[in-house]
């Protein structure tokens, strides 16, 4: 594999607004330095940041690009992901391009269409509404995350929507750029890596902070001493100093220089449990062996 260039991460945000204050990018070069916030004036949009990456692939960048979102609902446990339906899509580029499909009137890339759905709603856990095919507990989880389960982390199912800490409505956000993406930026595991250009992974800033020494239940910097005391664990020089802290940017930040940490580690690239099934279904988050 031909090593990356650049590197990046983006954390994603469901937010039904034009543009969330949860989506922060950071960007990082090789080498020790501290990886820089991109941050426009306003703020970033969910279709300003689809345009940075299709830009990144005109131009044929070799930036590894980690998007906070998870690419795929959950298959491999009921062998579809709305199990009983016809419709069910049958792989992820088909459930990406279904999600899109069923939100096309939702503006700001919002996935108001597929959750009112009367037929995917049932599979969903809502405000005020659980689906009577929501099972009970934890909700189902892909493969990978079974994996972050195993290594103390604490994975949401996609299909919960309830909560601060949910993941579904980001992750439907997130596939809608996924579709429009496709043909111009792959992404791992559902395409094989390039030789060229730019390439997405899935990522958890959990795992970056776990490698960057920050205890569990303690990863929220809110400070720039805070998120040099993380990056020193990784080996990085301070950063300059922003404007405002949050989490969302600190997590973009040091998620990015431990991105690039790892980035060339083969067995990030080869985990254990990935089949080319699960592959082609789910998905896989990198750093999850």
């Amino acid at each position: 594999m031909k090593p990356f260039d650049r590197f990046a991460v983006i954390d994603w945000s469901g937010q039904a607004v034009e543009r969330p204050r949860g989506l922060a990018l950071a960007h990082a070069g090789r080498g020790d330095a501290a990886p820089q916030l991109l941050r426009p004036e306003r703020g970033w949009s969910r279709e300003a940041i689809c345009g940075w990456l299709a830009d990144h692939a005109a131009t044929g960048t070799r930036i590894l690009v980690g998007l906070d979102l998870s690419p795929a609902l959950p298959f491999i446990d009921r062998n579809a992901y709305f199990p009983d339906w016809p419709a069910s899509p049958p792989d992820a580029p088909a459930l990406w391009a279904m999600v899109d499909d069923l939100c096309s009137g939702d503006p700001h890339l919002g996935v108001g269409g597929i959750i009112a759905h009367r037929d995917i709603r049932r599979h969903f856990r809502q405000q005020r509404d659980c689906g009577d095919l929501y099972p009970p507990g934890r909700g189902r989880l892909r493969q990978c995350e079974l994996g972050q389960l195993a290594m103390g982390l604490s994975p949401y199912s996609c299909f919960n929507l309830v909560g601060a800490a949910q993941v579904g409505k980001s992750s439907l956000t997130g596939m809608r750029v996924l579709h429009r993406l496709r043909g111009k930026v792959p992404i791992w595991p559902f395409d094989p890596v390039p030789d060229t250009g730019p390439l997405i992974v899935e990522i958890y800033t959990a795992i970056a902070a776990r490698a960057a020494g920050i205890r569990k239940g303690l990863s929220k910097m809110r400070s720039g001493g805070a998120l040099d005391v993380a990056l020193a664990g990784l080996d990085v020089r301070p950063h300059a100093a922003l404007d405002r802290y949050d989490d969302h940017a600190t997590d973009a930040m040091l998620t990015a220089a431990w991105l690039r940490k790892v980035a060339d580690d083969p067995a990030l690239w080869s985990p254990t449990g990935l089949t080319r099934h699960i592959a082609a279904t789910e998905g896989w988050t990198f750093g999850v062996i």
